[in-house]
């Protein structure tokens, strides 16, 4: 890797021992960076290095608590439940991907980019509401005690039901696609009770499906047919049924509706709330499944037709027809991701190049770095002026993973001075386009790079 994270002062959230200690662990995660450049370091050099690593940023959590505390700060539950995410899943995930790996190149460029990450969108989100410059993203997730409870019974659930090994790969899972998918909705409500329903979002990766409830049916099947479908809807009511009991009054809940989503409608969800639960487990080689649960009336009226008895095989049939149809016209397009704080940059590049390609949107450097680890684009159109992580420190943060180190990027932006394009050249991005240029100029030069290589 040659890539180093840089401390900037907008880094600093005028706290002098937690910014010493932000940047002394900016510092460590440099020094292993420049291992991973060095040839035949043994694995000893990296235990010592990460176990270093791990202890200052164990002793910075502790840190950063005690002094959240010893000021009142309103926010300290739900930012040591992050702490603790990072600390008992995230971390030793990480830890034993390299184990198992005897510390191969992969698993250490994985550890050293997930980690950047992490360092580089705590530090300028959640440690900056501390000084309440900012506001957390996660402020509407469950108390830490009821979302341990849940995903304690989530991962038993899952073991029970299909014998299957899971883990909690975020807590903060926020809508991202991972590979082919069924999106599923389901609301329940408490009778007479309409201010306490529940929405209930479980996204199924393809794969997952076939191999747990396609063998449990015993449906011989590679692909998602009618029967798999509806199987999935009742073992997913199930599944959710059995989540709701653990919770109060969970009982006496009724589904009162339930919808089948195009990864569209599911993903306008995201766009728009905030939701209480938002998990995303992966279950090793079988693949990813998300549950998360939402406020009253988030999705709009009509975003999917109500499954009844009366028309279930009808809209299951329907939504096979126009989920094989998207399928298709995903094989043929190319798809392209665009990085970009500003809404109104996301939504007009989606209608610049929707017809054409399969656009996803993200609005920060953390989101691109998850996006393109769950679908990985054929382009990433990336904005340079972010107030999180801005494009330079988003490209480094990229570059510094091996599976993402030739990911074509162009800059989007706005800037055109030789000191910023110098300041990323070393990061080999595609190109550069500036915003103010038509949108059918827009349009064509990126046809040109997808289709030739070249701007």
């Amino acid at each position: 890797m040659d890539n180093q994270l840089v401390w900037r002062d907008e880094y600093s959230i005028g706290v002098e021992t937690i910014d010493k200690e932000h940047r002394r662990l900016f510092k460590i995660i440099n020094k292993l960076l420049a291992f991973g450049e060095e040839e035949k370091k043994n694995q000893r050099t990296y235990q010592e290095g990460i176990k270093f690593f791990k202890g200052h940023t164990l002793q910075h959590f502790a840190d950063e608590e005690e002094y959240m505390a010893s000021v009142g700060y309103e926010g300290l539950e739900r930012h040591r439940h992050i702490h603790e995410g990072f600390r008992a899943n995230t971390l030793p995930a990480l830890e034993k991907e390299m184990e198992d790996s005897g510390y191969a190149g992969d698993a250490v460029d994985h550890f050293l980019g997930v980690c950047a990450g992490w360092l580089i969108g705590h530090t300028l989100i959640e440690d900056q509401a501390i000084a309440g410059r900012k506001s957390s993203k996660w402020d509407s997730l469950l108390p830490e005690g009821e979302l341990a409870a849940l995903k304690k019974s989530i991962i038993q659930l899952t073991f029970d039901m299909f014998h299957l090994e899971s883990q909690v790969v975020s807590d903060t899972y926020g809508g991202e696609k991972f590979g082919q998918g069924i999106y599923y909705r389901l609301v329940y409500s408490l009778p007479g009770g309409e201010e306490k329903k529940q929405e209930i979002l479980m996204v199924f990766e393809e794969k997952l499906l076939i191999n747990t409830v396609g063998k449990v049916m015993g449906i011989q099947t590679n692909k998602m047919n009618t029967m798999l479908v509806n199987a999935t809807r009742y073992t997913a009511r199930q599944f959710v049924g059995r989540v709701l009991e653990q919770m109060p009054e969970g009982e006496t809940y009724e589904l009162s509706e339930e919808n089948l989503l195009t990864y569209e409608q599911f993903h306008q969800v995201f766009q728009r709330e905030k939701p209480q639960v938002s998990l995303l487990f992966n279950t090793g080689g079988s693949g990813y499944f998300a549950y998360c649960a939402i406020a009253p009336h988030l999705l709009e009226k009509g975003v999917g037709t109500p499954i009844e008895n009366e028309n279930a095989i009808k809209e299951v049939e329907k939504y096979l027809m126009r989920r094989e149809a998207q399928e298709t016209a995903a094989v043929t397009k190319k798809k392209v991701l665009v990085v970009d704080d500003s809404a109104t940059i996301r939504m007009g590049m989606k209608q610049l190049l929707g017809e054409q390609y399969e656009v996803d949107t993200v609005d920060s450097g953390a989101g691109a770095f998850r996006a393109i680890t769950l679908n990985q684009p054929d382009l990433v159109l990336l904005d340079y002026e972010m107030p999180v992580c801005d494009g330079r420190q988003t490209l480094e943060m990229l570059r510094s993973v091996e599976d993402f180190k030739d990911v074509p990027v162009i800059f989007l932006t706005g800037r055109r001075d030789p000191e910023s394009m110098i300041k990323v050249m070393p990061l080999n991005p595609a190109g550069y386009l500036l915003k103010y240029l038509k949108p059918e100029e827009i349009k064509k030069k990126i046809e040109n790079f997808l289709e030739n290589g070249k701007l």
